[in-house]
């Protein structure tokens, strides 16, 4: 017979809700960590590193062999250092950004988008250049940018501004078209469009459409708005060549291995390689010159030939929480202005996201556009961080968010406070 003394009923029931209390409270205090003020700015900025992070090293791997073979193998790091240095004039733009107050954004809506386009219209003059057929790059020396990049956040901030102005107007159509879809929104879209970039006009068009519906226009109004701009995409399609064959590689029309069908076919291979678990970061075989714009529009399959199925799924999942975020921006925010631009922002970075992967994976056609702060280039990288930083002064609005950030002591502070000298002389 056991020596052992079986515990009481009443002993046994108040140890399991002892044990309940306990879980119950841990995950109160998880709920109540992401109920914090500080919880959106802190994880807006986290996402934006790690992403830009990953950026970094898969142009690295990407670009390697490309930049071999333009510097007769003496470095393989030419774009790399290249995309480092864009990344850090984005660090520094994100910590301006970051520290702009409201009013300021909205004070400098409309110079930001008169500005970027200016700069679009020198697209047409002899310091434009053309790439694959899009005329909507400026080239002045050594430096290159795209100018519709910037006309991306000024039409976020304008949109913003305008829709905040009319907030109680909006149910009429006429205040909803003049002035943020005309002219504002046709001439930033149209000046693009006549630089043949289909994939940027995409993007506008999905940014006009956030801020349309955050700022609470009816729904009505987007069944219009969708046949138009569906109308306009199906012209620019089938009024150029280029985009006709990209449809037709799409559509399993064309599929000659060597013409259209070379980089979406390539591109199935590098996933494929990739399997599960990926042949190892750097290892890539398609980059060795198979897979065109491996650095850069095709990145995403780069990435899952090097490090697989986890690879893309983290990727992913940081897109998703960037997403969220930015919801909770929105949700958290009473002021109108912060509302519709966070939308925008969001808009811009899920759907550029979306055309970009999609065409990789073969859910939609090549239009070229890049991954957002993983693609090489630096005008993309720098406004993306640019309106990042927009999102950190917005989160840093939320109640109790400026004055949580004040009061928590920097890392420097924190790392002196140890030092055995400082200790004994408090």
């Amino acid at each position: 017979m056991s020596s052992t003394t079986a515990a009481p009923p009443r002993a046994r029931s108040a140890s399991r809700a002892s044990v309940t209390q306990d879980e119950q409270g841990r995950v109160g205090g998880w709920l109540q960590r992401l109920d914090s003020p500080v919880t959106s700015y802190y994880v807006l900025l986290s996402v934006t590193v790690v992403l830009v992070v990953i950026g970094l090293i898969m142009v690295l791997s990407a670009s390697s062999v490309k930049s071999l073979v333009q510097t007769d193998n003496a470095t393989p790091y030419v774009y790399f250092r290249k995309q480092l240095q864009f990344a850090a004039m984005g660090a520094i733009a994100i910590v301006v950004a970051s520290r702009v107050p409201l009013r300021v954004w909205k004070a400098l809506s409309v110079p930001i988008l008169v500005g970027a386009l200016f700069l679009q219209l020198l697209v047409f003059t002899p310091l434009g250049v053309s790439v694959n057929g899009n005329r909507n790059w400026l080239a002045v020396g050594p430096i290159s940018l795209q100018p519709s990049e910037f006309a991306k956040v000024g039409l976020v901030l304008v949109g913003a501004t305008v829709l905040t102005a009319k907030r109680k107007l909006l149910g009429r159509m006429g205040h909803v078209v003049v002035p943020f879809l005309f002219p504002v929104s046709a001439v930033t879209i149209g000046l693009v469009l006549l630089g043949h970039d289909l994939g940027t006009v995409m993007v506008m068009g999905g940014i006009v459409a956030a801020l349309l519906f955050a700022a609470g226009v009816p729904r009505r109004m987007f069944v219009y708005g969708g046949a138009l701009f569906g109308a306009l995409a199906v012209t620019m399609v089938i009024t150029s060549a280029n985009r006709l064959q990209r449809f037709d590689v799409w559509l399993g029309k064309d599929t000659n291995p060597y013409g259209g069908y070379r980089q979406t076919l390539h591109g199935r291979y590098a996933l494929a390689d990739g399997g599960w678990w990926g042949v190892g970061l750097g290892a890539s075989r398609e980059k060795w010159q198979w897979l065109p714009e491996a650095h850069n529009d095709f990145i995403f399959a780069i990435l899952g030939e090097e490090l697989g199925l986890p690879g893309t799924l983290v990727l992913l999942g940081l897109f998703c929480a960037l997403a969220l975020v930015c919801y909770r921006i929105v949700l958290r925010s009473d002021d109108t202005f912060v509302r519709v631009a966070t939308a925008g922002v969001m808009a811009w970075i899920v759907c550029q996201a979306t055309i970009n992967i999609g065409a990789v994976i073969g859910l939609l056609p090549v239009i070229g556009v890049p991954l957002p702060l993983v693609s090489y280039g630096g005008s993309s990288l720098m406004t993306t961080m640019f309106a990042l930083g927009m999102l950190l002064s917005f989160a840093r609005q939320e109640p109790g968010c400026r004055e949580a950030l004040s009061a928590k002591p920097s890392v420097v502070r924190r790392s002196l406070a140890v030092l055995p000298g400082r200790r004994g002389r408090r």
